[in-house]
């Protein structure tokens, strides 16, 4: 009975680590938007190779 208590308490205590480490990244996220992965491309229409989809820009084609 030991060995499961302790079990869902360690389950329960990762979740809620997980959590907090999602909260502080998004708090980091709002502070910070240039460092993040949705940040404006330099191009205006996103990077080449993503797939931007940008079929009026010539510059990805090789």
């Amino acid at each position: 009975m030991g060995t499961y208590l302790i079990t869902v308490a360690l389950i329960f205590a990762i979740m809620l680590a997980g959590i907090g480490v999602d909260r502080l990244y998004r708090g980091f996220a709002a502070k910070n938007p240039q460092l993040g992965p949705f940040r404006k491309a330099e191009g205006g229409c996103g990077s080449c190779s993503g797939g931007s989809g940008c079929s009026s820009d010539k510059s990805c084609d090789a």
